[in-house]
């Protein structure tokens, strides 16, 4: 699996983490699910910013997406797979 690919999930589940969170609070707030969401969703911010750390190949912009909450994953993992072109062979 790509580093891309994982960021992307790792991305993923940040931003769902989060809808569930909001969710929950703009609806029946449950104490449980916020107790239960709340670290899941820490963790995965967190992961996600290493993620982008480690897959940031000399681009800062890699990272500093990540630093956006919920989507920075997502975003991160489109900025780190847009330079990867074929170099250009030739004679």
């Amino acid at each position: 699996m790509s580093p891309r690919r994982i960021l992307e999930i790792i991305g993923a589940v940040e931003l769902v983490t989060l809808v569930l969170m909001l969710g929950n609070l703009i609806t029946v707030h449950q104490p449980e699910v916020s107790q239960v969401l709340g670290p899941v969703h820490g963790l995965a911010y967190t992961a996600t910013v290493l993620a982008a750390v480690l897959v940031m190949d000399g681009r800062h912009r890699v990272w500093l997406l990540a630093l956006l909450p919920g989507i920075g994953g997502l975003l991160s993992a489109r900025a780190a797979s847009s330079r990867r072109t074929p170099s250009a062979g030739g004679a």
